[in-house]
């Protein structure tokens, strides 16, 4: 097996529908930058209230990894 290096980065996705939306639109968004996503893992959900205290979005904090490709 080749030896590889990874690179991690902290993402933070929203929905007004639910976590997992809000997760998958986390990962969604950075594949279109990102090549060679490896693992997404969802590390905090949360969500933000108005001032009535109903939910506005829910929220997902991912760490992501992808294959680096640096020098």
């Amino acid at each position: 097996m080749a030896e590889s290096v990874y690179k991690v980065i902290e993402l933070i996705g929203t929905s007004d529908t639910s976590w997992e939306k809000a997760a998958a639109n986390a990962v969604e968004q950075a594949a279109k930058s990102l090549r060679d996503l490896r693992v997404a893992e969802v590390v905090k959900l949360d969500m933000q209230l108005d001032a009535q205290g109903k939910i506005e979005a829910y929220r997902a904090k991912l760490n992501v990894s992808f294959k680096f490709e640096g020098s």
